[in-house]
């Protein structure tokens, strides 16, 4: 059971500057977690049985020494979360990464194992330049092998969470929005209180505000709080099924046994938000036959709709993305 409590303190200026980002880091830091300890991760078995006669045995053994099972790993594997944070631009942050504080991170893995393993990674911690060069590698194989053939999907899960949360904030209030992270996450006056399994703390954001990022890899809440990192939560993201990973192929197949084609149609042709004259004119209705469909996968639960401007733009729901996997047609 989760017994510990850290506890975000915000003043007006942090309540102002909380914020979504993606972290394709922290992803892959668990998903190394999660071929590690596969009984642990029933959403992920579907990406498992694709990935696991693809790993690179020796890269993701140093990712493997450097996250551990479980608890604390590197702040240096994930940089800040940003709304459009990329794979490239990560692993750039990764082979720039000072150092020093590198080191530091280095030497609380030591503390965290014995043996063989913690000599592996005092001798990284004795050379920080060096063993950047050779993670920022490893990071590459790994993701390579293991997250780059699924990121557009994950990503969509990811920004579909987001947009969800977004927009629960602007109907009601950032405390709601707070209490629906997750069972362990609560809305307290002027604070943001994560319950968590093995760190406790009160951290005052100091007016830099805090960074929200779900995760569709990770199986709970997690926290950085250390400086001068960014303080961060994150958090399991809605909408992730087991079968997220499967190609757009077999989705499609089975949408359109469940929804009919025009119905599963028009929910795989948002993969970003159209109006309904766009939705027509990409799966070739008439816009009074898209309206319809709009109007009962919205019924459903599937899509949202918001106006932008002038227009009314449709949008899948958390809900419709692990419905279509991410998917595109």
């Amino acid at each position: 059971m989760d017994r510990k409590v850290v506890e975000f303190r915000l003043a007006p200026d942090d309540l102002s500057a909380i914020r979504f980002g993606v972290s394709p880091g922290h992803e892959l830091a668990h998903a190394v977690r999660v071929l590690a300890q596969p009984h642990y991760h029933p959403l992920q078995w579907g990406w498992l049985r694709r990935t696991r006669g693809q790993v690179p045995a020796a890269a993701f053994e140093l990712l493997g020494l450097l996250v551990g099972p479980d608890g604390y790993m590197p702040d240096f594997l994930t940089s800040t979360p940003e709304w459009d944070l990329g794979p490239d631009e990560e692993l750039a942050r990764l082979r720039e990464a000072d150092p020093g504080p590198m080191r530091v991170d280095l030497l609380k893995r030591v503390e965290r194992t014995t043996g063989a393993e913690q000599r592996v990674l005092r001798a990284m911690a004795d050379d920080p330049g060096r063993a950047r060069s050779v993670v920022a590698d490893a990071w590459k194989r790994c993701w390579d092998a293991l997250l780059g053939p699924y990121w557009p999907r994950l990503e969509r899960i990811l920004r579909a969470d987001i947009g969800a949360r977004s927009r629960r904030t602007t109907i009601y209030g950032v405390g709601e929005m707070v209490d629906s992270l997750h069972e362990g996450v609560s809305w307290a006056p002027h604070a943001v209180r994560v319950r968590l399994r093995l760190h406790e703390e009160v951290l005052d954001c100091a007016g830099s505000g805090l960074v929200l990022a779900p995760s569709v890899m990770a199986p709970r809440c997690s926290v950085v709080t250390e400086p001068p990192a960014q303080p961060t939560l994150f958090y399991p993201a809605l909408g992730v099924s087991e079968r997220w990973a499967e190609p757009a192929v077999d989705i499609a197949g089975a949408l359109k046994a469940l929804l009919g084609t025009g119905r599963a149609g028009v929910l795989l042709a948002l993969r970003g938000p159209l109006s309904t004259s766009e939705v027509a004119a990409a799966e070739g209705l008439a816009v009074s036959t898209a309206s319809h469909h709009l109007a009962l996968l919205r019924a459903a639960g599937l899509v949202d709709s918001r106006r932008e401007g002038p227009r009314v733009v449709h949008v899948r729901t958390p809900l419709g993305e692990a419905l279509t996997g991410g998917h595109a047609p």
